[in-house]
């Protein structure tokens, strides 16, 4: 008797996918469980009320200068830098812990931002905040 092939019907081998599909979950499970979150909240750095909130603080004055091509801005009035420097010198007679927020257009020259820190630094305030607007 002769051997006869069977006749091909298309269909190859198969691969059962519940079982890849199961390792995956497991995987899953596995790297959920194990991966630990970093607490990135811990690593800022923000400013706290102190615990004794019962002693009131003095007023410390808050001062902005905003500087853009058309010179400097003291607290809402255009001035010069002579007049700049005089307006410092008496924010920083009443107090030298108060802020002083620098507001730097982006069409500015970089020297009169630089002149603004300058004079900040000659009258001693170092409580400087600079934002681009």
């Amino acid at each position: 008797m002769a051997y006869r092939r069977k006749k091909d019907t298309g269909g190859g081998p198969k691969l059962d996918m519940t079982p890849m599909i199961d390792v995956v979950f497991q995987l899953l499970i596995f790297f959920v469980v194990v991966v630990k979150q970093e607490d990135i909240f811990s690593a800022l750095s923000t400013a706290r009320p102190s615990p004794d909130a019962g002693i009131q603080q003095p007023d410390i004055p808050l001062t902005t200068i905003i500087v853009s091509p058309q010179g400097f801005t003291f607290n809402g009035k255009l001035m010069r830098l002579n007049e700049l420097d005089r307006q410092l010198e008496r924010v920083a007679a009443f107090s030298k812990q108060g802020m002083v927020v620098v507001k730097c257009t982006t069409d500015s020259q970089h020297g009169l931002l630089v002149q603004a820190l300058d004079l900040c630094s000659k009258h001693g305030l170092a409580n400087l905040n600079l934002f681009s607007m």
